[in-house]
């Protein structure tokens, strides 16, 4: 992957500081495991698929604060299943964050067939809506605040 300067960007924005630092942070030494897709499944609902094969519901956390959405994986120490000779399935500890939008919020998460599946949905306010401002001919009037 490239190196993006996005130091002009600085110069000429003004509130978009916290995109273009994580913009900046973003480097080809992300961690590759465990694999994982995001997908839109409706206008404003996404999912996120993690292949955790492997790993049991006790296994994987999941915490969403601030924005970030964290998923940690720690496999429990197995006893007694026997004497390990080739281990080809990964079940080493992780820990991934996705940088959540504003208004995006988990919707719910479940694990089937080695998937683990993470749902969000993104819920504008009402006040943050486009909404019609209507036209009318003749003196201006006078635009009263809402009372909420």
């Amino acid at each position: 992957m490239r190196h993006f300067d996005f130091s002009p960007l600085y110069r000429s924005t003004v509130g978009f500081d916290k995109l273009l630092s994580m913009l900046d942070s973003i480097n080809s030494d992300t961690p590759s495991y465990p694999p994982y897709n995001i997908e839109r499944t409706g206008e404003n609902a996404y999912r996120i698929t993690m292949a955790v094969a492997g790993f049991g519901e006790k296994d994987l956390s999941l915490e969403a604060k601030e924005h970030v959405l964290t998923v940690k994986g720690e496999k429990q120490a197995e006893d007694g299943a026997g004497e390990v000779l080739y281990r080809g399935i990964a079940s080493r500890a992780f820990e991934r964050r996705f940088q959540l939008a504003e208004f995006v919020r988990v919707d719910g998460a479940h694990l089937e067939n080695g998937l683990l599946h993470i749902d969000l949905v993104r819920e504008i306010p009402e006040a943050m809506k486009a909404r019609k401002i209507e036209i009318t001919a003749g003196q201006p009037r006078q635009i009263e605040a809402s009372t909420h």
